[in-house]
């Protein structure tokens, strides 16, 4: 896959990814973790948990949110913001889903 910085690209289907699970897109500056949802909602993060680095696209994915595997952190999928009472926050990228594709934006 071609990553141009700037512009909306196409990671896969919806369906390619499944319910409640994650994609991961390999960078050389950090991997994305793009997620979804029992409710088809697409969100992707930074790969790395705030706490510890932790693979996120490795942990559990409820409602809208993913628990770090490592230290079960529970980070919010739409901000990237970990649940009170741990504070920190993993970066979050822009996805937009049409006709079942999703694309992802790089800034």
């Amino acid at each position: 896959m071609n990553i141009i910085k700037g512009e909306w690209v196409h990671i896969c289907q919806v369906d390619d990814i499944p319910e409640l699970g994650s994609r991961v897109i390999e960078r050389a500056d950090g991997n994305i973790a793009v997620f979804r949802t029992n409710g088809d909602k697409v969100f992707a993060l930074l790969d790395r948990c705030p706490h510890k680095a932790g693979p996120l696209s490795q942990g559990i994915v409820h409602g809208e949110s993913v628990t770090c595997p490592l230290h079960n952190w529970q980070i919010d999928l739409s901000s990237g913001e970990a649940k009170a009472p741990d504070v920190g926050c993993a970066r979050h990228f822009p996805v937009k889903v049409e006709s079942g594709q999703i694309f992802l934006a790089l800034p």
